[in-house]
């Protein structure tokens, strides 16, 4: 669906120009995921040991960390302390020439905040020279059946307004936002709600787009 705002900018699908809220959705089910197939060349790869690396060109790839730096420390937080388990938990995507081009991890609240035993979808990415190209909805269609053969009959998923076409997928798959945190961050799902008009969406009023920028398009 359309933009229910008009900005004075055309925005980036990970954008750092848009106010910055944290959002957190669900899905109370996972029996009844939608399909998707990879286009034609591309083929799933679990994590194998010495994968770190291409996790972290592919995130960076997607701004989704400032620089190699960044993204170990990023792994050492996440994944360096648990890496046995990766094999059955880290998905890639794959080429024609073998190289990685995507990935997501079917995982879990590493802070242990959530005690529900919800499955958590975590960082989803796609390497900047391959999106568009049909393969976010093959790789989380793929992690979420991945979750719940590990056991997960639901499924968590955090994100943020920057990445708000992200967003809008995952609404597509049916979460809708955890309570708590429409409470709390409302206006970030009035940003949302701006931006996709998202059937999922329409109790929030959608922002304005002086609620939507965070002020850095002027330098842009």
């Amino acid at each position: 669906m359309p933009s229910l705002v008009s900005l004075p900018v055309v925005l980036d699908n990970h954008d750092s120009r848009i106010r910055y809220y944290e959002l957190m959705l669900k899905r109370e089910r996972l029996d009844d995921l939608p399909k998707y197939d990879l286009p034609e060349g591309y083929s799933f790869a679990m994590y194998r040991p010495g994968d770190r690396d291409h996790w972290i060109t592919i995130e960076h790839s997607a701004k989704e960390l400032m620089g190699h730096s960044h993204g170990v420390d990023v792994w050492a937080r996440y994944f360096g302390w648990n890496e046995t388990e990766l094999p059955e938990r880290m998905v890639f995507i794959e080429n024609e020439a073998g190289e990685k081009v995507a990935t997501a991890t079917a995982y879990f609240d590493i802070y242990g905040r959530d005690q529900s035993g919800a499955g958590w979808l975590h960082w989803v990415a796609v390497r900047r020279e391959d999106q568009g190209k049909g393969l976010a909805r093959p790789l989380i269609a793929y992690t979420l059946r991945l979750l719940r053969q590990l056991g997960h009959s639901r499924a968590i998923i955090p994100t943020q307004t920057n990445t708000w076409l992200a967003c809008k997928l995952y609404l597509d798959f049916g979460f809708q936002p955890i309570p708590e945190n429409a409470a709390r961050n409302r206006d970030g799902w009035r940003i949302m709600r701006a931006l996709t008009n998202h059937p999922a969406l329409q109790a929030f009023d959608p922002a304005t787009a002086q609620e939507i920028l965070s002020g850095e398009e002027e330098q842009g």
